[in-house]
């Protein structure tokens, strides 16, 4: 687009700002089912989300949710579709998918809390479209963060916490690291580069020695996955590498269909990976037909050199 174009595309988007999405009511209440599959998948036993005896003894009295799943109770479901006018949010987003930027990450969320939340709480939420930002280059691609603000309440009007959200809208391969140029016909186009960061850089410059390696807390021990800066057991920023077998279990998985990005092939078994050393990652899993993975099947690593700069971890049955 030309600078007068871009100006007034920025002008239309601007326009947005300040005005409520409207009210959206959470499908259903705080549930312990929910809360259990949450905490399984995250790895949190604290007892008092799951156990009623141990939270009537906590400062609680009762079961609670992780406060940090706050958004989850108003969250759409995965099948929603936007309404045709009326809401605001909508119209944005539409707005800028038909201009191409059709790709979307979360970059920030900051949540405060009034109150713990308890089962049988209904909640609904009041949304206003805070800020759009003008076009910036990120690694992942040229695009538009867009920031929310979200305040949390019973149905019956009881405040119980609010968030800012934040997202980037990109335009898919504009990013830093995207290919030089575009794949000839017939040439298979490159896997999308992941996002390397100073806490992560040590585990692609492993895998590129196929080598599995995971973050171990320097001052407890405590191994963790993703990588991160602070250790949550202790505290300590202290960490070292250390080598996995690359054996391990399939915990959970999916097999992707739709949609189809032309790197990867159809039907795509993504699983998430328990290694013996206790800890979890999401890999592709490979030398077997989608439809035979299953759940505590064993697996064992093998390494992907997908081109001169990535290599990655993929997993296949255990001999």
């Amino acid at each position: 687009m030309t600078t007068t174009e871009t100006d007034e595309f920025l002008a239309k988007l601007r326009a947005f700002e300040g005005l409520e999405v409207g009210i959206e009511v959470g499908a259903d209440p705080v549930n312990q089912p929910m809360i259990r599959h949450w905490v399984e998948a995250i790895g949190d036993e604290n007892p008092v989300y799951v156990d009623p005896d141990a939270a009537r003894q906590s400062v609680h009295g009762q079961v609670i949710p992780p406060p940090v799943m706050l958004q989850a109770w108003v969250m759409r479901g995965i099948r929603a579709r936007p309404a045709v006018g009326g809401n605001p949010r909508d119209e944005l987003m539409r707005l800028l998918d038909e201009a191409g930027y059709s790709s979307v990450v979360a970059t920030n969320c900051e949540q405060e809390y009034d109150r713990m939340l308890h089962l049988g709480d209904h909640l609904r939420t009041r949304t206003v479209i805070d800020s759009i930002s003008e076009e910036k280059q990120t690694g992942l691609g040229i695009g538009h963060f867009v920031t929310t603000r979200v305040e949390y309440e019973t149905l019956e009007g009881e405040p119980v916490g609010r968030m800012q959200f934040r997202i980037l809208k990109f335009k898919p391969g504009t990013g830093r690291q995207s290919p030089a140029k575009e794949p000839t016909k017939g040439e298979r186009p490159r896997r999308p580069r992941p996002s390397i960061t100073a806490d992560n850089a040590f585990f692609f410059e492993g895998a590129r020695q196929h080598r599995l390696l995971i973050q171990r807390c320097s001052t407890c021990g405590v191994l963790r996955h993703p990588p991160e800066p602070r250790c949550a057991a202790c505290g300590s920023y202290e960490w070292e590498a250390q080598e996995a077998s690359g054996r391990g279990v399939v915990y959970s998985f999916v097999v992707n269909h739709y949609p189809q990005v032309p790197a990867f092939d159809y039907p795509l078994a993504v699983g998430l990976i328990e290694l013996e050393e206790g800890t979890r990652l999401v890999a592709n899993v490979v030398g077997l037909e989608p439809s035979d993975v299953r759940i505590g099947m064993p697996v064992e690593v093998e390494w992907l050199d997908l081109d001169p700069d990535l290599t990655l971890p993929a997993f296949h049955p255990a001999p």
